[in-house]
């Protein structure tokens, strides 16, 4: 029998209401009981996606992917972005008592989304669907491009502590670079991407291999400090760049608290610039036309303002740029696969 309210006289005719309440018996105490204990169960799970992101790769499979979501055991909560920051903004103000929070787009979106998470005192893991034209973090951390093993990975795989970098006040997950084609990626239009994917960019790229600017840069790191003329320059924590694998070589380790950088100097002839071109082709370091090494720290100090990408979207003009690896600051899904308590693609 459900509880019921009476209102009525205080005893004695003094006037005001008094509220007797029926006392429940011992089934629905148990019931309540049970109720309460499967709203504490419940996980919660925010859903991020681009839509315009890919060839709506995601679209036709959106049901089965939030089927795969509430199959793991979690209330969803579905938001498709609208605008450029909207996942950020989403992610950074969200109110409710998320457990996981997903999103589906390319690398910008991904960047949106832990740049938000990054902005909360309250952190919660991260899971990652890829649709974009590149996808270098989630190739490098082996989630798959198959959009339903990577929505099955994003609630069912494990979290894994990745480092995050510090850019100024931004964040960026795996690259933070300037110069030679770094504004391809976001100034090649979203329509281009879909239809023509990597063609794209090198299409986008070759409009500027006759223009390339060069910077004169002061860079300090570890004590360290030279001054140079540069027409390319990376700080990255990942195995593929731009789509293209083992460029920075293999020796990569996602939670170290390091960073690879990559400085290329501006070349004085023609065949010095063959011999940088073949150095990368040939996925070599040319110590003479390179700088090349690790650090967790590193200045970037600049008479000039020069235009930055981070995660490939434009990351805005500076003359000082202080990047710092936040260790371990991203809980990220990966698949399960444990060697040595990492995950396989770290062995």
């Amino acid at each position: 029998m459900q509880p019921f309210v009476i209102t009525g006289k205080r005893p004695g005719g003094t006037g005001g209401s008094v509220k007797y309440r029926r006392q429940r018996g011992p089934t629905e105490r148990r019931r309540a009981l049970l109720c309460r204990k499967e709203s504490i169960d419940v996980k919660k799970l925010l859903f991020i996606y681009n839509p315009l992101s890919g060839v709506g790769q995601l679209k036709p499979k959106l049901a089965d992917v939030l089927d795969i979501f509430v199959k793991a055991g979690y209330e969803v909560t579905v938001y498709p972005t609208q605008k450029y920051h909207d996942a950020l903004d989403k992610t950074r103000t969200y109110t409710g008592e998320y457990d996981l929070v997903v999103c589906s787009g390319g690398d910008g979106t991904l960047d949106e989304v832990v740049s938000g998470m990054e902005n909360r005192e309250k952190k919660v893991p991260i899971g990652y669907i890829p649709t974009g034209t590149t996808n270098d973090f989630a190739s490098s951390l082996h989630i798959s491009r198959n959009i339903l093993e990577a929505a099955d990975t994003a609630v069912n795989g494990i979290p894994f502590a990745c480092d995050v970098g510090r850019f100024n006040d931004d964040f960026f997950i795996y690259i933070a670079a300037f110069g030679l084609f770094t504004d391809v990626s976001y100034e090649t239009k979203q329509s281009m991407k879909n239809i023509l994917g990597h063609l794209a960019y090198v299409l986008e790229g070759t409009k500027r291999i006759f223009n390339i600017p060069s910077y004169r840069i002061k860079v300090q790191h570890d004590g360290e400090e030279f001054e140079d003329e540069f027409i390319f320059g990376m700080v990255t924590n990942s195995r593929s760049v731009g789509g293209f694998r083992g460029i920075i070589g293999r020796d990569v380790v996602f939670d170290d608290g390091e960073f690879e950088v990559t400085l290329i100097k501006t070349p004085k002839n023609p065949i010095e610039l063959n011999e940088i071109l073949g150095a990368l082709v040939m996925k070599q370091i040319n110590s003479e036309r390179m700088y090349s090494f690790k650090t967790g720290e590193i200045h970037f100090e600049s008479v000039e303002e020069i235009p930055w990408t981070l995660d490939g979207e434009f990351g805005g003009v500076h003359d000082h740029v202080l990047i710092q690896n936040k260790k371990q600051a991203l809980q990220i899904m990966v698949k399960e696969g444990l060697e040595k308590g990492k995950p396989d693609f770290l062995a």
